[in-house]
């Protein structure tokens, strides 16, 4: 067991250790920044889209149609918009880049102006901030989420957890209460929730049909049968409960 997860956790380290902006394609500007009022104000949106288009990035206004891709999984797409730190006599954007929970991957240097016109001080502003986008030197590069790895390497992994499916089931077929997750989809996997809501498990593709690591347990999340099975070892002890989870 400790062999597996030692192995599905240094496929899943590796595949973080190559995740950046680089890997992706999309980025959808809002149609409105918070700090203003009214639909593409000063035509600050579209310069935005334009931006971002010019330094390599695949942009779209959010009322744009979507790629397909896009539209059955957000988290293809970044979100770029701009944060107002304005002062009294100063004009200050900062660009942001945030992934589908939205947390900031990425913030520009303060971009600055000191033009009286607003629409010219934006596009000012915006324009210094992008520079910083531009010093990325972006170039997409598709997201390999699992490390190639070795057919004959695979194969005992897949055997041995099925040895342990088999072991795990007869110990807790009975014992095991049937509670229900909703799986809800992120980057590199799912967060798992109940009904309250709050998430349960985060957890992370593995090259190994229907096995998931579990993010910040040392353990696995894998399927047998109808059910699902979160094996995990908690102060040294080894804790298996039994799901239902509805994808």
């Amino acid at each position: 067991m400790k062999k597996i997860v030692y192995v599905l956790l240094l496929i899943t380290a590796t595949s973080f250790a190559q995740k950046s902006i680089n890997t992706y394609k999309y980025v959808i500007v809002p149609t409105k920044f918070d700090f203003l009022k009214g639909k593409d104000k000063y035509q600050t949106s579209s310069l935005t889209k334009f931006l971002f288009n010019k330094y390599g990035f695949t942009a779209l206004l959010e009322d744009e149609k979507l790629p397909e891709e896009v539209v059955n999984n957000r988290c293809l797409a970044l979100t770029g918009t701009v944060r107002d730190e304005s002062g009294l006599f100063t004009t200050k954007s900062i660009v942001e880049l945030k992934d589908c929970n939205n947390k900031v991957v990425f913030a520009s240097k303060e971009g600055r102006s000191k033009e009286k016109d607003y629409k010219k001080a934006y596009h000012e502003a915006i324009r210094n901030a992008f520079k910083s986008v531009q010093e990325l030197k972006y170039k997409y590069t598709p997201s390999k989420e699992v490390t190639t790895v070795k057919e004959e390497e695979v194969a005992p992994v897949v055997s041995t957890v099925e040895v342990v499916k088999n072991k795990t089931v007869q110990a807790n077929e009975e014992n095991t209460t049937k509670n229900v997750l909703y799986a809800q989809l992120t980057t590199n996997g799912f967060q798992l929730v109940n009904t309250k809501p709050e998430v349960v498990f985060q957890v992370l593709k593995t090259n190994v049909k229907d096995v998931f690591v579990i993010k910040d347990k040392n353990g696995i999340l894998y399927k047998n049968g109808d059910f699902w099975f979160a094996e995990y070892y908690m102060d040294g002890t080894k804790t298996t409960k039994q799901y239902q989870i509805k994808f």
